[in-house]
């Protein structure tokens, strides 16, 4: 192991140790990741079948509302899924269902049968609001096996980002009726916290810990979509690293709270608050069918003619999965001269896709000089 590659890595002897063997991981992963440039597998697939939502987020990377449209008809998600079933060789992909608040279409259980029908089995992500017990059962019943529901913070707060009055109460309720209809593989907790509800933290678990969730999912909010018109609530250094120890802190007490695939935090975070190392699955394990049909990486990833790969409309998904997607198969460094000059580049590439500013042609969230 080059030393000058990591400098952290110097330091006492345990720590010294840890570092170097989190350096022989990235570095293995670093070969596995130029492996899956050249041969892509589709694990997860993406399909967004409404911008239509009945909050408000102010970090809503889609910038969805209430009178966004709606997704594509039944028919075209189910030819998509059709289309990936023969055409796309290896395991069938999980399918994530999201939106917008993907309960509020109306033809959801009939395509959920569909697909399940064809052999596919879902993951979802929902604000929570709209799941009774007897949408909980339709949705074990037609294939979900995974879903991650959002809650931003006390009751209070969680209101308030989301524009919506009793949310809160709405939400959790929603969580309680899929854990009292049971066999979904993970329900998990999503909390996007940001500047002003970071020090929360520590109040939520103690009302998480009681229930019998499988997963904790905390993050910071993105600078993508309508975030990007509330600067003032992006987590500030101080704030993140707060953040970083708190997960790190209630992983080593035993709860399964983890922070997302959405940044490189150097060695001394690395594996310490996720279950393994930073990778954007974007175009290499990932891909997403948006609302108007458009192909993308995943949904996070701001739309233009750069980050769309072609159109459901216009040609067959499995042809633009493996015909087009060289964007993402390509590291984000070598589109900037620091990035690509950075002695971390094998393990982060660039970092993650959605946060890459596309225009510019610069990654906005870079933890280099901070973290590590």
């Amino acid at each position: 192991m080059n030393t000058e590659m990591a400098p952290e890595i110097i330091g006492d002897n345990i720590t010294s140790e840890i570092n170097m063997v989190k350096a022989m991981h990235m570095d293995k992963l670093a070969e596995f990741h130029r492996k899956l440039y050249r041969e892509p597998v589709l694990r997860l697939l993406f399909l967004e079948l409404t911008l239509r939502c009945n909050e408000h987020c102010f970090h809503c990377g889609s910038s969805c509302s209430s009178d966004s449209i709606d997704g594509m008809p039944k028919e075209k998600y189910l030819e998509v899924l059709k289309d990936v079933r023969d055409n796309i060789p290896g395991k069938l992909p999980q399918i994530c269902l999201t939106g917008g608040e993907p309960l509020l279409r109306k033809d959801l259980f009939e395509l959920m049968a569909e697909g399940k029908e064809m052999g596919f089995r879902y993951s979802m992500t929902s604000n929570g609001t709209l799941i009774t017990r007897e949408k909980a059962r339709l949705l074990r019943e037609n294939g979900l096996r995974t879903i991650a529901v959002s809650i931003d913070g006390l009751p209070d707060t969680h209101d308030r980002i989301r524009g919506l009055n009793g949310a809160f109460r709405m939400a959790m309720q929603g969580i309680e009726n899929l854990l009292s209809e049971g066999g979904l593989k993970t329900v998990q907790v999503t909390t996007v916290v940001n500047h002003e509800s970071i020090h929360e933290l520590p109040a939520l678990y103690r009302i998480l810990e009681e229930k019998d969730i499988d997963s904790w999912r905390v993050i910071g909010p993105e600078p993508i979509g309508r975030a990007l018109q509330s600067p003032e609530l992006m987590l500030t250094p101080e704030d993140t690293r707060y953040m970083l120890d708190f997960i790190r802190e209630k992983r080593m007490e035993g709860m399964p709270v983890t922070y997302g695939c959405s940044h490189f935090l150097g060695l001394g975070y690395e594996r310490e608050v996720r279950d393994w190392y930073f990778l954007c699955n974007a175009g290499v394990y990932t891909a997403s069918v948006l609302a108007d049909g458009a192909v993308g990486g995943c949904t996070d990833i701001p739309r233009s003619e750069k980050t769309i790969q072609g159109n459901v409309y216009e040609s067959p998904f499995s042809e633009l999965w493996k015909n087009r997607f060289s964007l993402f198969r390509t590291p984000l460094s070598e589109k900037n001269e620091t990035c690509r000059n950075c002695r971390y580049t094998k393990w982060c590439c660039g970092g993650a896709f959605h946060s890459w500013d596309f225009e510019r042609d610069e990654q906005r969230v870079c933890y280099k000089g901070i973290f590590f």
